[in-house]
């Protein structure tokens, strides 16, 4: 496989997860967006913004080139876990915005680079902190899948909606009745095991 080849590939499965996770977020009001919805808060507007800021910094920070882009939260000094989630005055356009630009800035560094081009991770310890561009994309590839199928839980304890993405749920057929019986039947086998 040649590297235009296999960069098209990793960017293929780039953006299919870049696109499910903003598909998550279709036809939700700005509350269910970013309502946390787990023990530890995780929202789905909150997961888009973190994942901007993985690929500001994987993918562009890492190889010298900043997008210039001011993320507050990854600042030194900033609270805890801010980027896990959107303040009052971050809108969904905001944030949505800054996942785009993100996604502009990570396909002009592979697009500008060779895949074995090393970088230096500027928060990783001195003595670990390189990493080739094509060890990069495809940890930004699986952060972002690992962040949709959170996306996918979080979606579905908003409003049942579920899918892989528009066109593909990916689910096994059956309606509202059949997976209230499936959701049963897990739960007895459960409790059996149990005992």
């Amino acid at each position: 496989m040649t590297e235009p080849d296999l960069k098209a590939d990793l960017r293929h499965y780039l953006q299919s997860a870049r696109d499910a996770l903003l598909w998550k977020l279709e036809g939700l009001s700005e509350y269910d967006g970013r309502r946390p919805l787990t023990p530890t808060g995780t929202n789905l507007l909150g997961l888009v913004k973190h994942v901007a800021g993985v690929e500001f910094g994987y993918l562009g920070d890492t190889f010298g080139r900043p997008s210039g882009q001011l993320l507050p939260w990854l600042e030194d000094g900033a609270e805890a876990n801010a980027d896990m989630w959107a303040t009052a005055d971050e809108s969904r356009e905001y944030i949505v915005d800054l996942y785009r630009r993100s996604w502009a800035h990570s396909d002009s560094t592979i697009e500008a680079l060779a895949l074995e081009t090393v970088g230096r991770v500027p928060w990783w310890p001195s003595s670990r902190d390189e990493m080739t561009l094509h060890h990069a994309v495809v940890r930004v590839i699986a952060d972002t899948h690992r962040h949709a199928g959170h996306a996918d839980i979080v979606r579905e304890l908003v409003d049942g909606a579920v899918g892989m993405n528009k066109g593909n749920d990916s689910m096994a057929t059956g309606g509202a009745e059949w997976w209230k019986d499936h959701r049963s039947r897990l739960e007895r086998a459960a409790q059996e095991a149990g005992k």
